[in-house]
């Protein structure tokens, strides 16, 4: 084989990885831009090393991009994002190759937003030993590997990670993608209505709402109760000309599937301008997020432009 057939065949071979390298870097890191980066910096890697002593390349392309991801998760510049508390993970659209395996719940679960957010709290190691673990199934053999630390280590890290995550974790397993959905529309009605009680009605008494203020706020909005989400929900729905001129016209509101859960996306034209996704527990919404950075909707935005959306759920605001 000339070299010339062989770059290609090794090309393919790496293409073949990308969408699972996507996938586990951005569990990693929660941002997709960061997550093609670090798949790029590994393909370059890829292209310089001596392929022909690589064994699997499956095994040392997954610990290469993993290292990376824990090289970026390390770095002083990440920290400090991370740190000054306006940090919220990258949505992605149902569908989005990004998102990866999702056979199981664990997978499911593990590239949800809630526990993306969730993991910001766990060391870089402890994140890469849970997503090692519970999205892709890897053994703790193979994780000490990739990691360079003792199965011990990596049977520790992943205990801690599961205890720290469950203790912040309000769930009651998955909801019902209809139910959800009938949920979703009538809390909406109720935000678009004014109907403050209503609003506190479709609320579980533990609600908890994240938002980064349209991408204004230089902290994360943090709301407890349901009096505190009711009312910043009734004053976030609230058209005013303020909010249309920030938006960049009038949006209509679409119902869409967001990292695997229920969504409203705010839309001008055909330009995603917020993202608001939420869980729904035993009928009533137990958690929302809110994203209207543009930096956060890059990618959701270009899958957007190629989705056919259902019916607005509120077309005119």
């Amino acid at each position: 084989m000339d070299s010339t057939v062989s770059d290609r065949f090794d090309t393919s071979r790496f293409e073949a990885s990308r969408n699972r390298l996507a996938s586990l870097a951005y569990r990693l890191l929660g941002s997709a831009s960061d997550a093609e980066d670090a798949v790029q910096d590994a393909f370059l890697r890829w292209q310089a090393a001596d392929r022909e002593r690589i064994d699997v390349p499956e095994a040392w392309l997954t610990k290469v991009v993993t290292n990376l991801c824990l090289d970026r998760l390390r770095s002083a510049q990440a920290r400090h994002e991370r740190a000054a508390g306006a940090w919220l993970p990258e949505p992605l659209l149902d569908g989005d190759p990004m998102l990866g395996p999702a056979d199981t719940f664990e997978q499911r679960e593990s590239v949800s937003l809630a526990v993306l957010t969730l993991m910001e709290r766990l060391s870089p190691l402890e994140r890469a030993v849970y997503v090692l673990r519970e999205a892709f199934s890897y053994s703790h053999a193979e994780m000490a590997q990739i990691l360079d630390i003792t199965e011990s280590a990596s049977q520790q890290h992943v205990h801690r990670a599961r205890i720290r995550v469950a203790a912040e974790r309000r769930r009651g397993g998955e909801a019902d993608p209809a139910s959800a959905r009938r949920v979703v529309e009538e809390f909406l009605a109720a935000a678009a209505s004014g109907r403050t009680e209503r609003l506190v009605a479709l609320l579980t008494e533990d609600v908890m709402a994240l938002s980064d203020g349209a991408g204004l706020a230089k902290r994360l909005l943090q709301y407890n109760t349901p009096e505190q989400v009711a009312s910043h929900v009734r004053a976030g729905f609230k058209p005013t000309p303020a909010k249309r001129r920030l938006a960049g016209g009038s949006p209509t509101f679409h119902f869409a599937l967001v990292n695997g859960s229920p969504a409203v996306l705010a839309v001008v034209g055909h330009r995603v301008v917020g993202a608001v996704a939420f869980e729904v527990r035993d009928g009533k919404v137990a958690s929302l997020r809110g994203i209207g950075a543009a930096g956060r909707l890059t990618r959701l935005n270009e899958a957007w432009r190629q989705h056919e959306p259902d019916a607005p759920v509120i077309a005119a605001w």
